[in-house]
């Protein structure tokens, strides 16, 4: 189903006539996102009812809900859960000029089932004291004998992984690929353990002297009220890899207008909001990521880490590939 509008939020903004309110599912933590809701409600008198919860026990609740899912959107992380949504028939269509102008085609889906709102980089991070800047490159060049036993990074079951491996094979094929993840593999410090921000903390430790991580995490302990945190991110530098080739891995957090929507046109008001300039500025700022609209700066920590070409591949290619991905890395010995 397509649902047309030039602009929802327009014209709810405008309307005489009783809207209904929203529910949402959303990946994101109450303080990540109600600000913002309320922005909306203040704005379009549409109250958005809120639950969050981990992401794949999101898109779990919707399959189980199904048509009666009160559910009119769904916010979650990465590229590869919003097209399985899609794959799972839990999102439909919207044409919304506001949308298809404010986001760049390649961070949307081909047929509009789902939408970025903002924009995570996964770049190489490293540990000042004891790498060379100069000696990194690409994330290819990461298998050299000189990283043996210096790169941490989390397992191959976390979706963020699955696809920076994704990207790796639409940019160069299965076969390169499942060859630079063997030699990327058998560079490992450890074996993968925790999240991104434990793989942070074990590169100033000293554990390894890479580490590969969404920028936002080393954004938090930059920004955290904790002495050790800032310890932490003190001694770590973001590299940018593949500059002069295919761009640094970026993914996405996004929101799909749900199946079982019963308030489309104040749900895709809210999707138009998101995309406005104030709402991309405090959403990208509150959750140390990067704006998907044109024109609307990063935070200022962001700005410290310096900017980049991002790989520009359709992301809809990485949520195809993420099988693919998962097979490959289960072969490479990718824990």
């Amino acid at each position: 189903m397509w649902i047309r509008r030039i602009s929802a939020v327009a014209a709810l903004c405008f309307t005489t006539t009783a809207v209904a309110d929203i529910n949402l599912y959303s990946s994101r933590k109450e303080a990540l996102i109600q600000p913002l809701l309320n922005q909306f409600t203040e704005k379009t008198g549409i109250e958005v009812h809120l639950l969050t919860g981990k992401d794949d026990a999101l898109l779990s609740r919707l399959k189980m809900e199904g048509g009666a899912s009160p559910a009119d959107l769904l916010i979650t992380a990465d590229v590869a859960r919003l097209h399985r949504a899609k794959e799972m028939g839990l999102t439909q269509s919207v044409q919304s000029a506001a949308l298809n102008e404010a986001i760049p085609t390649n961070l949307r889906d081909s047929d509009n089932h789902w939408f970025g709102m903002t924009s995570r980089a996964r770049p190489i991070i490293y540990a000042k004291d004891r790498v060379n800047p100069e000696k990194l490159s690409t994330y290819e060049a990461l298998t050299d004998e000189q990283w043996k036993g210096r790169i941490c990074i989390r397992s191959s079951s976390n979706v963020y992984n699955q696809s920076l491996i994704a990207s790796a094979i639409a940019a160069n094929g299965v076969e390169a690929t499942e060859a630079w993840v063997e030699g990327l593999v058998a560079n490992f410090a450890r074996p993968p353990a925790g999240g991104d921000t434990d793989q942070l903390k074990a590169a100033a430790a000293g554990v390894c002297d890479i580490a590969i991580a969404n920028t936002y995490y080393l954004a938090r302990l930059v920004r955290s009220d904790k002495a050790s945190d800032n310890a932490v991110a003190d001694q770590l530098a973001v590299f940018w890899p593949n500059q002069n080739d295919r761009g640094t891995h970026f993914n996405i957090s996004g929101a799909a207008l749900t199946a079982s929507s019963k308030n489309r046109d104040e749900a895709v008001a809210l999707l138009e909001y998101m995309v406005s300039q104030e709402a991309q500025e405090w959403y990208a700022e509150v959750n140390n990521e990067y704006p998907v609209v044109a024109g609307v700066e990063s935070s200022d920590v962001l700005k410290a880490f310096g900017t980049a070409k991002s790989d520009n591949v359709a992301l809809s290619k990485l949520g195809e590939l993420n099988q693919e991905a998962l097979r490959l890395m289960d072969r490479a010995g990718w824990k």
